[in-house]
């Protein structure tokens, strides 16, 4: 197929990959205009960008998609399907009808559950244990579309955001390549979306990793490993900020249980934090302007104390 690429983060490197080995003709690559990054403010390509320009792909980095400067170089390309993944705009229709197979889009969830921009974090942190992919037809609503193509990928108990979004983007990628065969073939039915099962994420802020000790301690795992690698979860112990890489639920502490985000235990083995049904155990931890580091030399660098309390500031 004549494809026109769109797509900004790390995320849809994979699915551009997979088009290319798979002989698609991409005929333009459209991302997010370079953004300033770092302490410089430089200008950064997107990956998206860098993965075009590795392979001697046109590149366009239209401000809004729906300029007529930018609708007429689309049309001049004339591609037979657009491909979306995780691009950042919203797709007009003049795009969602210029291509003979619709704009196609790669989803990290199993949609309806998780429409939005944020399904791989919320599947680890509502403690699902499988999660998946959808390919389907872009329309005017936010992943609203019907739906072609899903695969469904299951999350370890050692899964983080970051290690299941590497996990989907493969898998994601594959996807796409089986929907556009599908797609020349004629073997796809679309189906529509049931939306009674439907829920909206929205995109995660820093603040959102702020931690609520009254949580159950697996809520608190779950929690910890969906905000990484961001935002990541943090908590305030005084008016120190503290990052918490990594806990594990630990033996209840019976009769001392103590108020959500009490220390219990600090040692130089370990810190015991009491939570809404028991306790937790930190294991890793990072303070600001510091180094993440195992939590029992966290506890001795900073003299943590049993009765210091986590909390927001």
């Amino acid at each position: 197929m004549r494809v026109v690429f769109m797509g900004t983060p790390e995320f849809a490197v994979p699915s551009l990959q997979a088009l290319l080995e798979a002989g698609h003709d991409v005929c333009a690559v459209v991302t997010q205009p370079d953004r300033p990054a770092g302490r410089g403010q430089s200008l950064r390509y997107s990956p998206v960008k860098q993965a075009a320009l590795d392979n001697a792909l046109p590149v366009l980095q239209p401000k809004r998609v729906s300029a007529d400067e930018f609708m007429a170089k689309l049309r001049e390309l004339k591609p037979e399907v657009v491909v979306v993944v995780a691009f950042g705009q919203k797709i007009p229709r003049e795009i969602l009808e210029l291509p003979q197979f619709g704009c196609i889009n790669v989803h990290g969830s199993l949609l309806p559950r998780y429409r939005g921009a944020s399904p791989i974090h919320w599947a680890i942190i509502d403690g699902n244990h499988e999660t998946g992919v959808t390919t389907m037809l872009l329309n005017e609503g936010w992943d609203t579309g019907d739906m072609l193509l899903q695969e469904t990928v299951s999350i370890s108990s050692e899964d983080t955001a970051g290690t299941l979004h590497d996990k989907l983007s493969t898998v994601g990628a594959e996807l796409l390549v089986k929907t556009l065969a599908g797609l020349q073939a004629g073997s796809i039915r679309p189906r529509p979306q049931d939306d009674s099962q439907a829920n909206y994420v929205r995109m995660l802020k820093k603040e959102d990793g702020l931690i609520d000790w009254s949580q159950s301690a697996q809520q608190l795992v779950n929690f910890v490993r969906g905000m990484q690698p961001w935002p990541v979860a943090y908590s305030y112990l005084g008016d120190r900020l503290v990052k918490v890489w990594w806990l594990e639920p630990a033996q209840s502490l019976g009769e001392q249980q103590s108020q959500p985000g009490t220390v219990m235990i600090a040692d130089g083995n370990q810190m015991v934090v009491s939570v809404g049904d028991g306790a937790v155990r930190l294991v890793s931890v990072q303070p600001e302007s510091g180094k993440k580091m195992p939590a029992g030399d966290f506890v001795n660098g900073y003299r943590v104390k049993p009765g210091d309390r986590f909390g927001s500031k």
